[in-house]
């Protein structure tokens, strides 16, 4: 499989506060490269996220908006492309409100979110978090809410998740953004 596995994490609970941002770059079934990135906001960091990513505003504060990052990453989002999330509604979320709030149209991709793919095959999971979908697919997930980890670790489950059920069953769910 060929795909960009994506995780960004936010200042607050506004869909247009990205702080970071992580692609991993899958082709032909394996990770061969990494994006990661701070990203400032220029909005205000609420408590309970700083809480849960151990981000803070100090530490993006000479960080690019995303207006500066996208034009490096958006090749990598067009309907030639897959792109892979766990809690994809989220993550596709922050993306187009981000560009939008930048004044910048979002573009169509193709997605498939790893929480639907890990109900469908793998059911009897008490429940299909990140960690816990990755501690019983014995997938290492040292940092959890780390952008980057969490984007390999979401990668490694749709490669598991093919190596158990095949190519097609997976490429079946993905949507049009």
């Amino acid at each position: 499989m060929n795909f960009v596995a994506m995780d960004f994490e936010t200042a607050n609970g506004h869909r247009t506060s990205a702080c970071s941002l992580a692609l991993v770059l899958v082709r032909n079934s394996q990770i061969v490269d990494s994006f990661y990135t701070l990203i400032n906001p220029l909005e205000n960091f609420s408590p309970r996220n700083i809480q849960i990513h151990h981000i803070r505003p100090q530490d993006v504060q000479d960080a690019p908006t995303f207006d500066k990052i996208w034009p490096h990453i958006k090749p990598l989002f067009d309907t030639s492309h897959l792109v892979v999330a766990h809690n994809a509604s989220f993550d596709n979320s922050v993306l187009k409100n981000t560009l939008t709030n930048f004044g910048i149209l979002p573009p169509k991709y193709l997605t498939i979110d790893t929480v639907k793919t890990s109900r469908k095959f793998y059911p009897d999971l008490p429940n299909h978090k990140l960690d816990t979908v990755s501690r019983n697919l014995q997938i290492d997930l040292e940092h959890h809410h780390n952008a980057l980890d969490d984007s390999v670790a979401c990668a490694k489950i749709l490669l598991k998740t093919e190596q158990d059920f095949g190519t097609e069953q997976i490429k079946r769910m993905a949507k049009l953004t």
